[in-house]
């Protein structure tokens, strides 16, 4: 956490050079290109530290070829993964609709298979966070708007 807010006292005082206009705009880019990053993350099934996500549990239900696509398939598209900026804020996140769902699955936490079903304790997958590639792009992004 302390890395963060060196990041952000160090953007703090470079984006306050620019005009409110052109730092949305900077930080709309800043946010579609981390959600570009998080959606390909979502994509390979790993953790922003690069890591890779637990498997899925195989039960005996499971056969060969039941599953049609990789977990969160839906939940990486621009319709639930949104990137929004003003002039002071960048924001990469989940619509509230599937915000549950994605809280349980990041941090490993205990929920219900359906309304009546029984309780399961999932892995923890994250799904958004920063990492170096991230900050690296931050900071890319940020020079090329202060050189012109």
């Amino acid at each position: 956490m302390a890395e963060l807010h060196d990041v952000e006292e160090w953007l703090g005082a470079l984006l306050s050079q620019l005009e409110p206009a052109a730092r949305t705009k900077m930080l709309r880019d800043v946010a579609r290109d981390v959600r570009r990053i998080q959606q390909g993350n979502i994509t390979l099934q790993r953790s922003p530290d690069g890591t890779a996500w637990e498997p899925r549990r195989i039960t005996a239900r499971t056969k060969p070829g039941r599953i049609r696509r990789k977990m969160f398939a839906k939940l990486k598209t621009a319709k639930y993964l949104k990137a929004q900026a003003n002039a002071n804020v960048a924001e990469v996140a989940f619509v509230p609709a599937v915000q549950r769902l994605v809280r349980v699955h990041h941090y490993g936490l205990r929920d219900r298979v359906n309304r009546r079903g029984t309780e399961v304790k999932y892995a923890e997958r994250p799904l958004l966070g920063i990492s170096s590639e991230v900050d690296n792009l931050i900071q890319e992004t940020l020079l090329r708007w202060l050189e012109g």
